[in-house]
């Protein structure tokens, strides 16, 4: 982990997408959807066109940052997911560059710092890219109970698979919670009392954090004039599963959660039933793209070797509402200081010719997005219209 940044700490985040069916592990556990506050139940809904659910989590309401929002699950990087002890964990696969992780193309000048940091300079064998993916798999197992890995069986078999494909080969990983239920919820509370536990559950248990199963998505920063003092560079990743695996709610700092499909949500939020944050408003749209989850699951993984763009919004107030600009707006500053800001004078031009990535915020539960750029990395662009204007693929 980096201690030497100034203003944000480093998380990690998983987007996690399954199917409508569920799984058919051991962990006995009622997963909580339309009988928890959020849901769309009793109003019309457009014809459900999507086949897949997303993970969100409500914040509790004690929680320092972004209370009662809505959230993918994730949190902190913590020292313990840069720990040495995961080269014995990961003892196999530490000869392949990046733990047998694919390689990304993107030219490393223009990484997000979060990926192209030096780790050994730090004090860490483990790379970032691992590192980041171990922490958004603790984070969803400490928040949610949703627990990837891979058995000790699979290990010798997923390592052959690393070690013979080619750039468009698929490999397999949809073993989610086939472990007993008193051994996972006993190391979930270890886990949630010191995040060292879970390199210590992954030994005694004999499995490996499925590292391979997530897909860089995306890097977002905390804006300036964000969600109160605290600060993040949040690593995104996606994940797409064929079932759906049970979950439990860990009665701290979440206070409940739902699988819903990306346009309930948005429909929720326009709503108020529940408060998204501007990056999961804009991620869903991104998902709106898509109504299926092997497509989903397809570009997800193609182009996650494409690497991410590193996106620190830049909020001015113009008139009654707040303008959140993001890398390719017009308005977006060009320098690369500690504390950027934006020309507010400069013309709030309208046509093609003005370049647009911006939210415009006038009130909490009805941003706007205005997007006309290309995205970079062979990404996909937001839905920015009515949720049933466009239809998915």
């Amino acid at each position: 982990m980096n201690t030497g940044l100034k203003h944000w700490k480093e998380a990690a985040t998983l987007i996690l997408a399954t199917g409508h069916r569920l799984g058919g592990d051991t962990l006995s556990t009622r997963t909580v959807a339309c009988s928890q506050p959020g849901n769309t139940e009793g109003r019309p809904r457009a014809p459900q066109v999507f086949d897949y659910n997303v993970l969100l989590l409500k914040r509790s309401s004690k929680s320092g940052f972004m209370p009662n929002a809505y959230v993918f699950p994730g949190g902190l990087v913590d020292s313990s997911d840069f720990s040495s002890e995961w080269l014995d964990i990961f003892k196999a696969f530490t000869n392949s560059p990046n733990f047998g992780l694919r390689r990304v193309t993107q030219p490393p000048d223009t990484r997000p710092p979060i990926f192209a940091t030096d780790r050994l300079k730090l004090g860490s064998p483990i790379p970032g890219e691992v590192a980041f993916r171990i922490c958004a798999l603790r984070e969803t197992f400490e928040e949610s109970g949703v627990l990837l890995f891979v058995s000790k069986e699979d290990q010798l078999g997923l390592l052959k698979s690393i070690n013979d494909r080619s750039a468009t080969d698929e490999i397999k990983h949809y073993k989610v919670n086939q472990l007993c239920s008193s051994e996972l919820n006993r190391w979930r509370t270890l886990v949630n009392q010191n995040p060292s536990n879970f390199v210590r559950m992954c030994r005694e248990l004999e499995v490996l954090p499925n590292i391979w199963a997530l897909h860089e998505w995306s890097n977002w920063l905390t804006p300036e004039r964000g969600y109160g003092v605290k600060r993040f560079d949040t690593a995104f990743f996606i994940c797409c599963l064929e079932d759906r695996p049970h979950a439990l709610q860990d009665q701290k700092e979440i206070e409940h959660f739902q699988w819903s499909a990306p346009a309930d949500v948005l429909r929720s939020f326009q709503a108020r039933d529940l408060w998204i944050a501007p990056p999961q408003f804009y991620e869903l749209r991104r998902l709106c793209r898509f109504a299926s989850l092997s497509n989903l699951h397809a570009f997800a993984r193609q182009r996650s070797t494409d690497g991410c763009e590193h996106w620190l919004p830049v909020i001015f107030l113009q008139e009654d509402s707040y303008i959140s600009v993001l890398p390719g707006d017009q308005l977006y500053p060009s320098n690369n200081s500690d504390k950027i800001e934006v020309d507010t004078k400069a013309e709030h031009g309208e046509g093609s010719e003005s370049a647009l990535h911006r939210f415009l915020i006038s009130d909490p539960y009805s941003p706007c997005l205005e997007v006309n750029i290309a995205p970079k990395y062979n990404h996909m662009l937001p839905l920015t219209g009515p949720l049933d204007s466009t239809t998915p693929v």
